[in-house]
C-alpha cells in the first residue's frame, strides 16, 4: 500500500520526541543528531527534559501489579497497569482518554470519550514503567483500533531496534473489532499478537454487552480476525467475559465451536472484575470451569484468565480515571452510560 508521506519539522521533534521513529530524526535532523537523540530518549536514566506525560500517582497491590495514573499537557488523566511476571513484566496501555465504545462491564468510558493520545503519549507510558517491562498490551483505556494511526505509529516506535527493540511477538492488540480497522491491520506488515473481546456469539446479545458497536455485525468481525490469523501465521485470542443467563447457554457453546473448531485460536474465559457498572451475576469458579470443559470437549483451546489488581482497581474493565472532567456535553452521546 502507498502511504502519504507528512512533513516532519525540527520543531516538532524537539517538542514530541517520542512520538517519531529513529528513520524520521535522522532524515530531519541528520544520523549523528538521531543517537544521540534516541540515546537521550530510551537508555538515560533521567528523561525528564522529554516527557510531556507526569505520573500522578502509584498504586500498588502488594502481589507485583501497580497501577500508574498519568497527568496529560492537558491536564487529562489517563491509567497504566504493570504486572509483574516471573520472567518479566507486562504493560497494560491505554489510547484514549475514556472510551467510546460502552462495554457494560467497563468503567473506562464513564467519563464519555475525551481524545485520542498521540504516539508520544503511548509511547511514554511504556518507558516510565519499570525497565523489564517485555510484553506490552494494549488492552487499557480506549479502543486501539478507533485511534489507528496512533497505535500502528506507536507499535513502530517501540519496535525500533535504535531504541526498545520490541519484538512484535511481545505486543498485543485487544480490540471490539471494528471491521475497517480489521481490514487495515491485517495489510499492515506488522505481525502483533491480536485479540478480540468477543463476549456473545448473536449480534442481539453483543448489541447488549457492547452497545456502540451495533453496526460491526458479528460473523464479519469474527471472520476478519480468521483471516488476521491466516494472513499473519498468529494465534489469535478470543476474550470472553462470562456472563450467566446472557452467553453460556449450549447454543452460545456450539457457536464457538463452529466458528474455531481447527482454527489458530485460543479463548479466554474472563471473569467480571466488580465496576459502577455491573448489573449482572458474576460467574463463580465453578461456572467457568464448566464452560471450558464444554468448549475443550468440542476441541477448542480454552484458558481462564485470572485478574490481577482488582483491589486497586487496575484489573480488566476497571481503569477509569477519577480526576477526568467531561469536557462539554457532547461526550454524553458517546458516554458508558453504568452510573
Amino acid at each position: 500500500m502507498s502511504k502519504k508521506r507528512t512533513f516532519v519539522s525540527i520543531d516538532d521533534i524537539i517538542n514530541e520526541p517520542y512520538g517519531y521513529t529513529y528513520k524520521e530524526i535522522s532524515e530531519c535532523m541528520g544520523e549523528s543528531e538521531a543517537k544521540r537523540m534516541f540515546f537521550s530518549l530510551y537508555k538515560e536514566k533521567n528523561k525528564n527534559q522529554h516527557q510531556t506525560i507526569k505520573i500522578h500517582s502509584v498504586n500498588k497491590d502488594g502481589t507485583g501489579t501497580q497501577k500508574y495514573v498519568f497527568k496529560l499537557s492537558d491536564n487529562n488523566y489517563i491509567e497504566t497497569v504493570s504486572i509483574k511476571r516471573r520472567n518479566g513484566t507486562t504493560a497494560c496501555v491505554s489510547t484514549m482518554v475514556g472510551c467510546p465504545v460502552g462495554c457494560i462491564f467497563c468503567e473506562s468510558g464513564s467519563n464519555g470519550f475525551i481524545r485520542n493520545l498521540t504516539p508520544s503519549e503511548i509511547v511514554q507510558q511504556v518507558v516510565l514503567l519499570p525497565k523489564d517491562v517485555n510484553r506490552i498490551v494494549f488492552m487499557g483505556m480506549g479502543e486501539p483500533l478507533f485511534n489507528y494511526d496512533s497505535l500502528i505509529k506507536s507499535i513502530h516506535i517501540l519496535r525500533d531496534r535504535n531504541g526498545l527493540d520490541f519484538s512484535t511477538s511481545g505486543i498485543t492488540v485487544s480490540t471490539v473489532g471494528p471491521l475497517n480497522q480489521l481490514k487495515k491491520l491485517r495489510e499492515e506488515h506488522i505481525k502483533i499478537q491480536l485479540t478480540l473481546s468477543l463476549h456473545a456469539t448473536t449480534q442481539k446479545v453483543r448489541n447488549m454487552i457492547i452497545p456502540n458497536m451495533a453496526k460491526s455485525d458479528v460473523n464479519s468481525t469474527v471472520e476478519s480476525m480468521l483471516s488476521y490469523s491466516e494472513r499473519h501465521n498468529r494465534k489469535i485470542t478470543i476474550a470472553y467475559l462470562l456472563i450467566p443467563g446472557v452467553n453460556d447457554k449450549v447454543s452460545d457453546v456450539d457457536k464457538l465451536i463452529k466458528w474455531f473448531y481447527g482454527k489458530n485460536v485460543m479463548v479466554n474465559l474472563l471473569q467480571y472484575n466488580p465496576t459502577n457498572c455491573g448489573k449482572f451475576k458474576r460467574p463463580n469458579k465453578q461456572m467457568l470451569s464448566d464452560f471450558k470443559m464444554k468448549l475443550e470437549k468440542g476441541g477448542l483451546y480454552v484458558k481462564i484468565r485470572e485478574s490481577k489488581g482488582t483491589n486497586i482497581n487496575a484489573a480488566c474493565g476497571q481503569l477509569v480515571s477519577e480526576y477526568n472532567k467531561k469536557k462539554n456535553l457532547d461526550s454524553k452521546k458517546n458516554a458508558n452510560t453504568c452510573k
